[in-house]
């Protein structure tokens, strides 16, 4: 969510709230490589596990036919890379009060995409550059709906 709303508020000349001083890191993962993982797990229903216990439950499998995958960009970025390539991609600086981390507010996030390539052979390819661009495109078209 930070995305459009950091974008709104660069945009309009309005600060930006800034936590932990923006030195925590995110995995951001670009919406597009979000869809295909999603769209190419659907044609791979992973089997049912027949010895699956529910007195000892394997939190990764069940006795029904299901995975949870997690879809990350595998890289982690530090908030003030990404506000510093927003302000690049919208051509304005964006005022930021630097403010103290939220608490309970998780310092550094990370992808682990393991199951996902064993199972599908799927890995996100765009990168946090490109994506920042394409979605400050998006953003200037969307911005002039409203």
């Amino acid at each position: 969510m930070s995305p459009i709303l950091f974008a709104k508020k660069i945009s309009a000349g309005e600060p930006i709230d800034v936590f932990n001083h923006g030195r925590h890191c995110r995995d951001f993962t670009f919406i597009d490589d979000i869809v295909e993982g999603v769209v190419r797990v659907m044609d791979h229903a992973p089997p049912a596990n027949a010895a699956w216990d529910a007195k000892h439950p394997d939190p990764a499998s069940s006795w029904a036919p299901f995975r949870v995958f997690n879809i990350g960009n595998r890289t982690s970025v530090e908030l003030m890379t990404f506000i510093e390539l927003l302000e690049r991609a919208l051509g304005v600086t964006a005022e930021k009060r630097f403010l103290p981390a939220q608490p309970r507010d998780v310092e550094d996030t990370l992808a682990d995409m393991t199951d996902l390539e064993t199972a599908i052979g799927f890995s996100p390819k765009v990168a946090i550059e490109e994506g920042v661009e394409r979605f400050i495109q998006w953003f200037k078209g969307y911005a002039n709906r409203l």
